[in-house]
């Protein structure tokens, strides 16, 4: 018998994914869940197995190239007999697509094979797309390289590393604010050689980050503004970040033990009214280094203590620089930060994500001249922290109460955060 392997939908907005690499060639022997093809979703890189044993007789969709989901990419066949048949059926069906006047063949140039280099026995390479990009416009043999990704795939920092480059850090949005005096630090957002005047197709990252803003703007929305003092949780900071503790983390304990007192801002319109959700999950807005935007998931940040909440942001940016994350790393989170501060912006609006009720948008933390409240002046580093609220179900004076709580506990009981 011979059996469809079809474009999984690795994610409910998922409408269309691309082969990152085949894990097996045409002929090889498969074995019943066993991953044969790695599918680049709009939101991460996934291993796709085999419901069935056989052989893989053909592949439909070579590796660079795209599919809907729910077509088939491969043919596998149950024995050896079947191959042929299976090839004759497979060619039918290219020449069916050829063919069709809706859908005309588009000519590429034959793509490189990939698949594992530490896993497959016919010696091929896994290569992240960033890295296969990064290595063309480098000139670096990707034959030469070792990967240090998971299961050996090769990475953007492995191409880097061969060419003597320091790597580039993924940009989170949510990294420590400027505590200092000293000149705001210059951080440099990712940036992908284009030639002028070309037309670059969008990722499928690029295409889902599309689609859930165009949700957004569907949703009435308001914005309130908060100015807070970060000393105390600077100094905190600074006593504890040599434990591993992240700024990132710090933010995020903070909002999560807010939450705890304004559920409602944790909360999630629905058409059969407001949905409060079991879980404080704060999701964290980064930036890609080759495009797009993903938002990893602390989840249960209230009930982490600040060093579990450091190495579980660690370990989801590992992840996210990998492509790795799991669909629920990434899109179960119940309220959103979203900080570039770390670009010296002191104030902007975040767009709400969709399915949220709230986001919550960190400008950077600079020194400011301040007069206390006896007529004395002074320097105290602030922030602007802005809330952008769904106001179907949350309203002005609900914010502004939550943003009074959270400057409450940075300014004057940040040392909670550690308990």
């Amino acid at each position: 018998m011979i059996h469809d392997i079809f474009m999984p939908a690795l994610s409910s907005t998922m409408t269309e994914g691309k082969i990152v690499s085949w894990t097996k060639s045409s002929g090889d022997k498969v074995a019943k869940g066993e991953t044969v093809v790695v599918v680049e979703s709009d939101k991460a890189d996934m291993d796709v197995e085999s419901f069935y044993e056989g052989y893989l007789a053909v592949i439909l969709v070579e590796a660079g190239q795209a599919a809907p989901v729910g077509q088939a990419i491969a043919l596998i066949a149950e024995t050896e007999a079947e191959i042929e048949e299976a090839k004759k059926q497979g060619a039918a069906a290219v020449t069916a697509k050829v063919e069709a006047p809706a859908a005309p063949a588009v000519v590429e140039a034959a793509p490189e094979p990939v698949a594992t280099a530490t896993t497959s026995s016919n010696g091929r390479t896994v290569v992240s797309p960033r890295a296969r990009k990064l290595a063309k416009e480098l000139k670096v043999d990707l034959k030469t390289l070792k990967g240090s990704g998971p299961y050996g795939r090769i990475i953007a920092e492995d191409v880097e590393k061969a060419v003597g480059k320091v790597s580039q850090p993924v940009a989170t949005v949510a990294p420590s604010p400027v505590f200092t005096a000293a000149p705001t630090p210059v951080f440099t957002a990712p940036v992908i050689p284009v030639t002028p005047g070309e037309t670059v197709p969008l990722s499928t990252l690029q295409q889902a980050v599309v689609k859930n803003m165009m949700v957004s703007l569907q949703v009435p929305t308001f914005h309130v503004s908060y100015t807070i003092t970060t000393d105390a949780l600077d100094g905190l900071y600074k006593k504890i970040k040599s434990k591993g503790v992240t700024m990132t983390a710090l933010l995020a304990k903070a909002i999560a033990n807010t939450l705890q007192k304004h559920s409602i801002l944790n909360a999630t319109y629905t058409d059969a009214g407001i949905k409060y959700n079991q879980s404080i999950n704060v999701a964290v807005a980064v930036a890609m280094a080759d495009g797009g935007l993903i938002t990893p998931v602390l989840k249960n940040a209230d009930q982490l203590d600040i060093y579990s909440l450091s190495r579980q942001w660690k370990g989801l940016v590992d992840k996210a620089r990998a492509k790795q994350l799991q669909p629920d790393e990434y899109n179960t989170g119940t309220f959103t930060i979203s900080n570039l501060g770390m670009f010296g912006v002191s104030s902007f609006d975040a767009i709400l994500p969709p399915g949220q009720g709230s986001i919550l948008a960190i400008g950077a933390s600079k020194p400011q001249v301040v007069v206390s409240e006896h007529g004395l002046m002074g320097v105290k580093h602030q922030m602007t922290v802005s809330i952008t609220c769904d106001h179907r179900i949350i309203y002005g004076a609900e914010a502004a109460s939550f943003l009074q709580d959270l400057a409450k506990l940075i300014e004057t009981d940040s040392h909670s955060l550690t308990l």
